[in-house]
């Protein structure tokens, strides 16, 4: 018999399947407070068996007695981690790399047959094509082109295996090299082969995690390295690529494309900030608004994963994805 907890889920992402948390765990006393407001919601964290968040500000870290805080993605950057009691269990949980990698395959297709761009043509009223304007770029199979991959974990490696499935050459970098080559792999090196990754790509995908070694990883050297007219795709972190120098290079035409997923700034309730709009106004950009792992099957599993973890601390059973 698990032994029943006081668990505050306060990620209004997750809360939307509440009816699920409820239904895989229901012997648990559930508080969903990603609506209330600030006061009341520190006084349920300070008083949770278990917190479930994506967000964790320094004051409510040192508030909970939570033992397990629970985080409803991958990524810590935004939980002041430090402030938790030196006893608290910290885990993770993801299950987005499919979604992403996905999306990174979409992207790249939509860039290389110029979805956005002949979708504007069309509804200007202009059909171009080969047979009307012999000056219409022709755009490259997959099998055409090599991807070079930026970080190496399990949103690049799903998504190294995506596109190789279907014919294109992918080339990564990593902190460490592998033991075995992945397949579909031709190559893949430590960070120190970067240059060799830049001059070889076709499309840079970045998918390493925010680090300060990775903050403006990429700048203006890297992307002149690039091959002329290369599309670049970010799913890691805006920082981890320069602005300045990205906004040079579209403006310049060096960058056939940017497909980006994630930006430098957060937005305010609905309201992109300024630089978001800038870019996503550029017409050699693809943007979305961080939702490439947004996925029914992501939350769903996610869901799963942090209950059969809850119901695990309950029963003094070891949390999977704990730090």
């Amino acid at each position: 018999m698990v032994a029943p907890l006081r668990v505050v889920v306060t990620d209004a992402i997750v809360a939307r399947f509440e009816p699920l948390f409820r239904s895989l765990s229901p012997h648990h006393d559930w508080h969903f407070a990603a609506s209330m407001a600030p006061g009341p919601q520190l006084e349920l964290i300070a008083e949770a068996d278990v917190l479930v968040c994506a967000r964790l500000s320094a004051e409510q870290a040192a508030a909970t007695r939570a033992g397990l805080v629970h985080v409803t993605g991958s990524g810590t950057d935004r939980l002041a981690l430090d402030r938790l009691s030196s006893g608290t269990t910290v885990a993770r949980t993801a299950h987005h790399e499919r979604a992403i990698a996905e999306h990174i395959l979409m992207v790249i297709l939509a860039a290389q047959r110029r979805l956005l761009e002949v979708t504007a043509q069309l509804r200007a009223g202009s059909w171009q094509t080969l047979a009307t304007d012999p000056q219409t770029p022709l755009h490259r199979t997959l099998a055409e082109l090599t991807i070079g991959f930026v970080g190496l974990g399990a949103i690049g490696t799903q998504a190294l295996e995506l596109c190789g499935s279907l014919g294109a050459r992918c080339v990564a970098v990593r902190r460490t090299v592998p033991e075995e080559l992945p397949p579909h792999a031709a190559w893949v090196g430590t960070m120190d082969a970067l240059p060799r990754l830049l001059s070889e790509a076709d499309v840079l995908v970045l998918c390493v995690p925010l680090t300060d070694e990775t903050t403006g990883l990429i700048g203006s050297e890297q992307l002149a390295a690039l091959r002329p007219g290369a599309v670049l795709v970010n799913v890691a972190r805006g920082p981890v690529l320069d602005l300045a120098a990205l906004h040079e290079a579209l403006d310049s035409g060096r960058l056939g494309a940017a497909a980006l997923d994630v930006w430098w700034q957060a937005p305010e309730g609905m309201q992109a900030p300024e630089d978001t709009r800038r870019l996503a106004n550029h017409p050699r950009v693809i943007a979305t608004p961080h939702y490439s792992g947004h996925s029914n099957d992501t939350f769903t599993r996610r869901v799963q994963e942090i209950c059969a973890n809850i119901d695990g601390y309950a029963n003094c059973l070891p949390v999977r994805n704990a730090d």
